[in-house]
């Protein structure tokens, strides 16, 4: 995220609202692909074995398959037997970046190694290190991205079922979620000016920023749970990582996660059922006294695999976040007049994607977040609403049983951000005085071509 806000902050003056808002729409377009040749020379599996595409993840990538599915419950664990193989990878990630406002610029946008795969038949896991370029000189910051370390018992039964039991540790709550369905397991959130905490995309957003470990079971191949609990890293720490403080998510004591699905393998066609929770009492400042925050979602997916040949994946994610507030801020116009000591953010995703032979796409994404009204908060208009859409296509030549190659793989993808709506409006969103420059929401509008190779 501080890559992006700094890239366009070297473009033109504006106020921090638009430069954050620039930043979380960008952080959709991080490339956070997945599909990663360590995995495939481990397993010996092409990467479309896992992924419905050929280099998939990411917000414009397919998700995974029940195969792929599988493979991550496990521990990231499975192998072909055949000798050692270098947990690791590399991926390069150069882009053109054409916004409705400001220059567009073609650049290296990300360099990652990727630290993937076993240790043994009960350990194993993810670990990505990204240098994201900071637009000023070509400089670039590197960065701890996430961070997904399993300890796996297999091959369990209890009352005669198949069980699986693993101790996830992560630093992204929601991103070692098996179904592929929330929003920092497919980077797919809405970008708005105050998400939920499971949403990526929101302001002192929880990803990348705290560390947790989670107890997760799969009973029956169909019956998945997990609970655990997440603290945030000290600012020293996230600033040794990459990340700067300003994002910083707050101190968090008390706090609760859970994940339960029901996912259903029809071979030809998967579908799933999930909730999800997370709870917290926050200090933003880390100085300042505690707040009341929830987190409550569902989601809802479905595969149509077939053949392979056509693919078809639909999506669908609701969270809502109530908030006790600490304080009640007085307005600074209004004698008398205070914010209110409740409040609820509201995020959902829709998306499809559909995948012809795993080499060529389409993905199509609509993404609202809401929120209770508060004038107080939420200047000029008193509300944070947010409307968006991800339109992308793309094409992924390797990676496949019969690709020329299954050591490497390449991605190009041309993607358009599209906003109706931002900061409770569609025109001048950050209400400007008579006479001064506007901006409305087509304004943060863009459209990006990426090309990514990993091997």
């Amino acid at each position: 995220m501080s890559f992006f806000l700094n890239r366009y902050a070297m473009r033109r003056p504006a106020s921090a609202h638009l430069w954050s808002a620039l930043a979380l729409l960008l952080l959709l377009a991080s490339g956070n692909a997945r599909a990663i040749p360590a995995y495939a020379r481990q397993t010996g599996n092409a990467c479309a074995d896992c992924h419905s595409g050929a280099y998939g993840g990411g917000a414009n990538g397919p998700a995974l398959t029940p195969y792929g599915l599988r493979f991550k419950l496990n521990g990231y664990t499975d192998t072909d037997g055949d000798g050692f193989k270098i947990p690791a990878a590399v991926q390069l990630i150069g882009s053109h970046a054409a916004p409705a406002q400001g220059k567009s610029t073609s650049e290296l946008t990300e360099a990652d190694l990727y630290l993937a795969g076993r240790v043994n038949d009960h350990v194993g896991g993810y670990v990505k290190i990204q240098a994201i370029n900071t637009g000023s000189n070509n400089t670039y910051n590197t960065q701890l991205s996430d961070v997904d370390l399993r300890f796996v018992a297999k091959d369990l039964k209890i009352g005669g079922r198949d069980t699986t039991i693993g101790v996830t540790v992560n630093n992204n709550p929601g991103f070692d979620d098996p179904v592929n369905a929330l929003p920092a397991s497919t980077q797919n959130g809405p970008p708005t000016v105050s998400g939920t905490l499971l949403n990526p995309s929101s302001a002192n957003t929880l990803a990348d920023r705290v560390i947790g470990a989670s107890v997760y079971a799969l009973y029956a191949n169909d019956w998945y749970g997990e609970i655990g609990t997440y603290n945030a890293l000290p600012t020293s720490t996230q600033d040794h990582l990459g990340r700067n403080v300003p994002g910083d998510p707050g101190k968090l004591s008390d706090t609760g996660y859970f994940r339960f699905a029901y996912m259903k393998d029809l071979k030809k066609q998967f579908y799933s059922i999930g909730v999800v929770g997370l709870t917290t009492k926050r200090q933003l400042p880390r100085n300042g006294p505690k707040e009341d925050v929830t987190d409550l979602g569902y989601d809802l997916t479905y595969q149509f695999l077939g053949t392979r040949k056509n693919i078809l994946q639909l999506s669908y994610t609701n969270i809502l976040e109530l908030r006790d507030y600490a304080t009640r801020p007085a307005s600074p116009v209004v004698a008398g007049l205070f914010a209110p000591a409740h409040g609820a953010v509201h995020d959902r995703t829709i998306s499809a994607t559909y995948t012809f032979k795993q080499s060529y796409g389409i993905v199509v994404s609509h993404l609202v977040s809401t929120g209770t009204r508060d004038d107080i908060r939420y200047v000029p208009y008193g509300e944070p609403n947010t409307t968006s859409n991800l339109f992308s296509v793309f094409w992924a030549p390797f990676g496949k049983d019969d690709s020329f190659t299954s050591l490497a793989n390449m991605k190009i993808a041309a993607t358009w951000f599209r906003f109706t709506k931002f900061n409770g409006s569609s025109m001048n969103i950050f209400g400007a005085p008579p006479g001064a420059p506007l901006t409305n929401a087509r304004d943060l509008n863009e459209f990006l071509i990426s090309a990514s190779v990993a091997f």
